[in-house]
């Protein structure tokens, strides 16, 4: 991806957040970014600095960018509904809301998430898209 593509994709991503109400400081833990990244480095992720590239970041980024994704096909007709729905309280969480699981637990939490709204991730991780020999 070259430069520019690199900032619009971040910019898409703070957005995304941005719109599911989670605040700057809960954006960086969210990302993993690098140890010392102080919330207001996402200011800066806002306007023209790209996300650091490693491996951590992209898979969390991945799994949420899925997460939207399915919240999108659950809500066709409500555009909003994906930020009511991460956070409202949810039993499958126990009985707290998605982002919060997802801050509380890291990568497991939002693969958690991921694989409750995301059938078809959570038949594919399952091993069930094997085929028997």
């Amino acid at each position: 991806m070259n430069p520019e593509g690199r900032v619009a994709f971040t910019r898409a991503i703070i957005h995304l957040l941005d719109s599911w109400g989670v605040n700057a400081a809960d954006q960086v833990s969210l990302l993993a970014l690098p140890a010392g990244t102080r919330p207001g480095a996402i200011r800066q992720f806002r306007q023209s600095t790209p996300f650091p590239e490693g491996a951590g970041v992209m898979e969390r980024i991945e799994h949420l960018i899925g997460i939207a994704d399915a919240l999108r096909t659950s809500y066709p007709h409500n555009a909003h509904m994906g930020s009511i729905w991460m956070n409202k309280v949810n039993h499958r969480f126990d009985n707290r809301t998605p982002l919060v699981a997802m801050l509380e637990d890291g990568l497991g939490g939002i693969i958690a998430v991921r694989t409750h709204l995301d059938c078809a991730y959570d038949w594919n991780i399952s091993g069930s898209s094997s085929q028997p020999k």
